[in-house]
């Protein structure tokens, strides 16, 4: 089975720090959304992998071929840009011929049981129950179970469930010729040719389809599912215990948290929930709930729920104070 997994987006939600890197890219615990993405796969035994790429395209392919040798990926450019279906379309020469194909989108990070997901015996849809289902795609099911109806981005929802980024199909061929219908009659949802149109489609051809309830979904496309994501898992065993106390000098570190390799980190407190990238330079600073890039230099700041790019650059106020009785300071929120 192949995986395919579209990166070609712009992740205009998480700017600035998709002006220069992809979404897939950003950095949450100890790797990139895509990193997590690829090793849960990996996990469940699956090998080949196509990458439908476009926006800064060529930093995916190196992260990839750089950080997983062994994988059997290929790499097919979405240009234009427009939209999923698209993005299938543009790369169906990859997949059409298989028995079946496994989609994931690249900026979601996703807890489910694959082995499983993968065994069903109908194209399945993950699904989570949200508390807005208008902003994403929405599914409803009949009394047999199988899926009656895909609406994408509903102004008047009759489902809560809304689909995850990750299906199983089946028959490849029966979706290559529902995306190629709703290109050849340029059927659009806000502009772009939607998955949730073409799966519709084939609905309506008599493809039986089913629904998977998924553990944990992290659409990472804001900044406040990114940092969510981030605690979620970092809150997992492998993070909870203190690095060695002589490692960083008058720190206080408060688990869960991540540091990455040749950090210099003094007289700080990080944590909880404190992702920090290789070779970060932290001093004199006060850090809970955030995501500090590669390479970033913080100095005498006090930060929560934020967002550090790499080779970003930060540096606070110092102050001296000698402040006698009954006097109160506030520098402001």
């Amino acid at each position: 089975m192949k995986v395919v997994i579209p990166v070609a987006g712009v992740g205009s939600r998480l700017r600035p720090h998709t002006h220069t890197q992809p979404k897939s890219l950003v950095p949450v615990a100890d790797k990139t959304i895509l990193g997590h993405i690829i090793d849960k796969l990996l996990e469940a035994g699956l090998q080949e992998f196509v990458f439908v790429i476009g926006y800064l395209g060529e930093k995916v392919e190196h992260y990839v071929r750089s950080t997983y040798p062994q994988l059997h990926a290929e790499f097919v450019v979405q240009e234009p840009r427009e939209g999923l279906g698209h993005a299938l379309w543009v790369a169906r020469h990859t997949y059409e011929q298989d028995e079946s194909v496994l989609i994931m989108l690249g900026d979601a990070i996703v807890d489910v049981d694959l082995k499983a997901f993968i065994e069903a015996p109908y194209s399945v849809l993950g699904i989570k129950k949200v508390a807005k289902p208008s902003l994403f795609g929405v599914t409803e099911v009949g009394n047999d179970e199988f899926i009656v109806k895909l609406v994408e981005k509903p102004k008047i929802p009759k489902s809560n469930f809304a689909l995850v980024g990750l299906y199983k199909i089946v028959q490849p061929k029966k979706l290559v010729a529902s995306l190629e219908h709703i290109i050849k009659e340029d059927i659009r949802t806000q502009e772009e040719y939607h998955l949730t149109d073409a799966l519709m489609h084939m609905i309506k051809n008599g493809e039986k389809m089913v629904t998977w309830s998924v553990d944990h979904w992290f659409d990472c496309g804001r900044k406040e599912t990114l940092l969510e994501a981030n605690a979620t898992l970092l809150n997992r065993p492998k993070f909870r215990a203190h690095p060695p106390s002589d490692q960083f000098p008058g720190c206080i570190i408060i688990p869960p948290v991540s540091i990455g390799s040749d950090c210099a980190i003094y007289n700080s407190i990080i944590g909880p929930n404190v992702a920090i990238g290789d070779n970060a330079t932290i001093e004199n600073c006060i850090l809970s709930n955030s995501i500090i890039g590669t390479y970033a230099e913080l100095r005498f700041a006090v930060m929560q729920d934020s967002i550090i790019g790499s080779d970003a650059s930060f540096r606070g106020f110092s102050h001296s104070l000698n402040i006698g009785d009954s006097t109160e300071i506030n520098f402001g929120q």
